[in-house]
């Protein structure tokens, strides 16, 4: 039977490749896709997402938009990397569909109270949604499976020095979470930057007969574009597949267990993850499971042969 998930994310190049990647997988049913502020507006984000599914010729999964703000403060934007839309490249379709009238809160609720069995849910950007669902619906929580999310690192971050961008967009969210006892997966920078999207990956994608491949290798070109002019990187790391990837196939991604924490105060460390791999903090137990070590060939077969069946299918 296929893993039942909801998506939460930003969309965002690499959302946009995490999402293809769900609805191509037989392993996995999206039963939803929320949305989030974070590399664009709440707004653009949840046009991005319906975009991104009506180009896989997608119509039933249902899109809600969610939080436009963190849990307190101003909300911080990752336009500079993804493009005023969030979304910027290639000309995409036009929705075929609109979202929900109701909020992603309120979609994740719903959706999991009518399920009989629990779901995974794979958060992309801030946690932000997240974070209240669990706050307001804590009668919910056994019936999440886990939370795997894309966010924080156990080594430098990329929004500043120390923080990565989703961590901190939102660092009191990501905390109710860590503090939840729901289960939780963390596939950060460390991980992430190890799945980067070489000249080969991109000439493959081109080299696909179809609209998909196409707008992909446009997708990695702007994004490849702004990590070289941001971060100096030669090619860009897709990061946000990476948990989708770990959830079709468990061989893809080496883990290990350790208590994690996020910073909320500190001067220059704000929405910066806190993950003792070595046991310094003796009196707290481990509170997650930490993406190590990528494979990175048998990851980018996975998410190329999927992306390759789906624009052949659509």
């Amino acid at each position: 039977m296929p893993l039942p998930i909801i998506i939460d994310c930003d969309p965002g190049h690499d959302d946009a490749v995490a999402l293809l990647l769900a609805v191509s997988s037989p392993a996995v049913e999206l039963l939803a896709v929320t949305t989030c502020f974070g590399n664009c507006s709440v707004e653009d984000a949840t046009r991005n997402a319906i975009q991104v599914l009506t180009l896989a010729g997608v119509s039933h999964v249902p899109v809600a938009a969610g939080a436009g703000g963190p849990s307190q403060g101003d909300a911080t934007l990752g336009n500079y990397v993804h493009g005023a839309s969030g979304l910027d490249g290639p000309q995409m379709p036009a929705p075929a569909f609109e979202p929900l009238d109701e909020s992603a809160v309120s979609l994740l609720s719903r959706t999991l109270s009518d399920r009989d069995d629990p779901v995974t849910l794979v958060v992309t950007g801030p946690m932000t949604n997240i974070g209240r669902l669990l706050t307001e619906r804590p009668d919910l929580r056994h019936r999440v499976r886990e939370v795997i999310f894309m966010g924080g690192s156990t080594e430098r971050g990329n929004h500043t020095p120390t923080a990565e961008f989703n961590t901190y967009a939102d660092p009191e969210a990501l905390d109710r979470v860590l503090s939840s006892g729901v289960p939780v997966r963390m596939v950060g920078l460390n991980l992430t930057h190890q799945a980067v999207a070489t000249q080969d990956v991109v000439d493959r994608m081109r080299r696909m007969n179809h609209r998909i491949g196409q707008v992909c290798a446009a997708w990695m070109g702007f994004f490849g574009d702004s990590y070289n002019k941001l971060w100096e990187f030669e090619a860009p790391p897709v990061h946000d597949p990476c948990t989708v990837a770990a959830l079709i196939d468990p061989e893809v991604v080496r883990w290990r267990d350790a208590f994690v924490a996020v910073e909320l105060d500190g001067r220059w460390t704000r929405g910066t993850t806190v993950v003792d791999l070595y046991g310094r903090y003796p009196d707290r137990e481990p509170n997650a499971r930490v993406a190590m070590e990528l494979d990175a060939t048998r990851y980018w077969n996975l998410v190329l042969e999927s992306i390759d069946d789906l624009g052949r299918r659509s």
